[in-house]
């Protein structure tokens, strides 16, 4: 299973979790289409979008779960 933390890239989770996309999107984070995004990390993303990034962490570990 892919390791998710603060410090995933998100280009690196995309590639290994394209379904991560539709909740990334879901929370206005609209990273599959943005270049700059692929070599940004969860916490950056999160900073950027104003946003709590164990909160994000924690809502894409249960997506992933339940695939």
């Amino acid at each position: 299973m892919f390791r998710i933390n603060e410090n995933t890239r998100i280009g690196e989770l995309l590639r290994a979790c394209p379904e991560a996309a539709g909740i990334l999107q879901e929370m206005g984070m609209h990273c599959p289409g943005c270049p700059s995004a692929q070599n940004e990390t969860l916490e950056e993303a999160c900073m950027v979008h104003d946003m709590d990034v164990d909160s994000l962490i924690e809502d894409l570990k249960g997506f992933l779960e339940n695939m």
